[in-house]
């Protein structure tokens, strides 16, 4: 079949967005024919990549509103602001080239990939051929109950996300988006409602993420971390006060675990709050922060910790626990957005996000859980990595895209 993809993030050797929409195009060009529409940012490291391997099904144009190129992994940049409105425009631009492309082509199926957001439309939509929106996220929100451990400046980012979300629901372009849809995959449940409610009629719960074998084999170990005299935790990514690593923090500090250690890995906004709280908390000595780290770096502190802990407020994705699970590593995670799809029983410990002091407690009491039972810390690091090869794997969702094209296909004739 000829398969159009719209992906403005897709970029080989990386994470978040990017990551999704190379996996994706890599993986689905295994049975079809692709072309695929992305931004010009992209373009050095992915035609550098079809160089060392090549992609005979994939084609890729590039493309961008008025020549205005936008690189949004440069974080800190003036211009990451405006991002989304370029990423608006972009999808414009792509309807527009997408219709000419498909009068000399004739495609069988669109599939809008990056970005993943249910309040974000996707032009693709109007062209006559069945059309496949997503996985996207975003509908996920912060317990209310959550709301008093925030300061007024994360209220106030919280407020206006929550505003934004609105705003874009009233976007006629994205009601036409989700009716006109014939398969729409949602991160989460809490997704899946919105788009039930924009009109899509066929929604599916899907996870966006996934592991490729690279990368299953490179944090795929079996070995004890170096110093097994010490029971360490982990927290990986953006220093965002809605990631929750205060809540994991507090937790450790309330666990008084003899011979543990935290590590923190990431940068961001919430770097100097969360320092300050362990200065507080008294554990100042036993939690290290060690800022950006390149993935190579991070997979290595990964592979020398004992369980990430997770506690993200909303999150549609948390690549982080399936890096973890890779590394045979238990997830302390909550029971809220991607990172309860991805964690079960066996793999780890998904608190319920009641009250503020309940998850404190219950994060503490699996900290010392595993730190007591070093069996149990092997049996679920075991099955972590089972689940992840089982229902994770980049081909295995690759295979699972290419049937919806039939299907998709099939069920529009």
């Amino acid at each position: 079949m000829k398969i159009l993809i719209s992906a403005y993030a897709c970029e080989p050797g990386q994470g978040s967005e990017p990551g999704v929409g190379w996996n994706v195009v890599r993986e689905v060009s295994k049975y079809h024919q692709i072309w695929v529409l992305t931004s010009n940012c992209h373009r050095p490291d992915v035609e550098a990549e079809l160089r060392r391997n090549p992609q005979p099904n994939l084609n890729f144009i590039y493309l961008d509103p008025f020549g205005l190129i936008i690189d949004w992994s440069q974080k800190g940049k003036p211009t990451q602001k405006w991002v989304y409105i370029h990423q608006y425009l972009w999808q414009i631009k792509a309807y527009f080239i997408s219709r000419s492309l498909h009068q000399k082509i004739y495609f069988n199926i669109v599939h809008h990939v990056t970005y993943a957001k249910y309040t974000s439309p996707s032009f693709l939509c109007l062209l006559p051929i069945p059309f496949i929106w997503g996985p996207v996220g975003g509908g996920e929100l912060i317990p209310k109950s959550f709301w008093p451990s925030l300061n007024l400046g994360s209220k106030i980012y919280e407020f206006l996300r929550n505003i934004a979300c609105l705003i874009g629901e009233c976007d006629p372009f994205v009601h036409l988006t989700a009716r006109r849809s014939i398969l729409a995959l949602a991160t989460t449940e809490a997704t899946a409602k919105r788009l039930h409610h924009l009109g899509a009629k066929n929604v599916q719960v899907y996870s966006q993420l996934g592991i490729s074998q690279e990368e299953l084999v490179s944090l795929k170990h079996t070995s004890q971390p170096d110093d097994q005299s010490i029971i360490r935790f982990i927290s990986v990514g953006r220093l965002l006060h809605w990631k929750g690593f205060h809540l994991g923090l507090l937790a450790f500090a309330k666990a008084n675990l003899p011979n543990s250690d935290y590590w923190v890995v990431g940068d961001g906004t919430e770097r100097k709050r969360l320092e300050t709280l362990t200065q507080e908390l008294g554990i100042n000595k036993q939690v290290k922060f060690w800022g950006s780290l390149s993935r190579d770096e991070t997979f290595n502190k990964i592979r020398n910790s004992y369980a990430l802990v997770h506690p993200s407020l909303h999150d549609s994705g948390g690549l982080v626990c399936l890096e973890a699970m890779s590394a045979s590593l238990p997830v302390i995670c909550l029971d809220l957005g991607g990172p309860a799809l991805q964690v079960t029983e066996e793999t780890g410990f998904k608190i319920q996000a009641n009250t503020l002091e309940e998850v404190i407690n219950n994060i503490a009491q699996a900290m010392m859980c595993l730190a007591k039972d070093p069996k149990l810390r092997l049996d679920m690091g075991q099955a972590g990595q089972n689940r992840v090869r089982d229902v994770f794997n980049w081909e295995l969702k690759g295979l699972f895209l290419s049937q919806c094209y039939v299907e998709s296909a099939n069920s529009q004739r």
